[in-house]
């Protein structure tokens, strides 16, 4: 057993891991935070992205060691409020960009520091940001609806 301190959506943790242990099975079976899904443990679909101090990740590759001493944000960081959805969140209910959901945290993960380093993206820079998250019940013009209209949501003041 190793000991690794993260601090996870802003809050320290230290724990005793195992050498093996994956990132994405440190944070949904130790830290309980199951918005992280497990697709393929390839990192081809998506679906567990986090961001890794601010970027983009797949925590399927990344055993848990090697967050020692680093931040980590999950899904569950953005809201649990539905008053109070963070823009990606209200841009995603608006457009009605999900069905079965099971890859949209690794999607809204992967478009926050998208959104950040492009805030008026095109359909093209989109369309390119998502390739490497696999949905396989929207088609993803919803999906690009939603970033777009996240896009105009972050602009307001």
């Amino acid at each position: 057993m190793i000991q690794i301190t993260v601090i996870v959506n802003g809050i320290t943790h230290t724990l005793q891991v195992e050498p093996r242990l994956l990132l994405s099975d440190f944070l949904r079976q130790d830290l309980g935070l199951t918005g992280t899904h497990v697709g393929c443990e390839h990192g081809v679909c998506g679906s567990c992205t986090i961001l890794f101090d601010g970027d983009a990740v797949r925590a399927c590759l990344m055993f848990a060691v090697q967050a020692n001493g680093h931040e980590i944000t999950t899904v569950e960081s953005l809201t649990t409020d539905m008053e109070r959805l963070h823009p990606i969140q209200r841009a995603f209910r608006e457009t009605h960009a999900l069905q079965c959901g099971f890859c949209t945290s690794g999607i809204l993960m992967t478009l926050i520091p998208f959104l950040e380093k492009n805030p008026d993206p095109t359909e093209a820079d989109i369309r390119q940001a998502l390739t490497g998250n696999l949905c396989r019940c929207t088609g993803y013009q919803h999906i690009v609806a939603a970033v777009q209209r996240a896009a105009q949501l972050q602009q307001k003041p």
